[in-house]
């Protein structure tokens, strides 16, 4: 997802699923698809390395997962601590949100 729109779009009713250290927002859409959106913020995740090994492994999760995912929007949104994950405990986090994800989602 790309503009502020489909951010605001999955921000108004989502389905929720999260740990302290990142949540996953999500919303049906009517594309047939999945799509994804990042917000890692300097504010919780100072250096710009770190923020960019977060998304690279969020995106790399996704993808993975994609085809077994729901057609919905969804926003990750990184909380405080998520740079103390490293990259394996990160990816067991994110699998288990989406996951969770599979099973909240309205049959369609």
């Amino acid at each position: 997802m790309l503009t502020p729109t489909h951010f605001t779009f999955v921000f108004q009713q989502p389905l929720r699923a999260g740990t302290p250290q990142i949540t996953i927002l999500g919303r049906l859409n009517k594309l047939g698809h999945p799509r994804i959106g990042l917000t890692v913020a300097k504010k919780h995740v100072k250096r710009a390395h770190e923020r960019n090994r977060i998304k690279r492994l969020t995106r790399e999760s996704f993808r993975q997962r994609q085809h077994e995912l729901p057609a919905m929007d969804f926003v990750v949104v990184a909380k405080k601590g998520i740079a103390d994950l490293d990259n394996c405990a990160l990816t067991e986090t994110l699998e288990k949100l989406w996951r969770r994800h599979c099973r909240q989602a309205p049959a369609s």
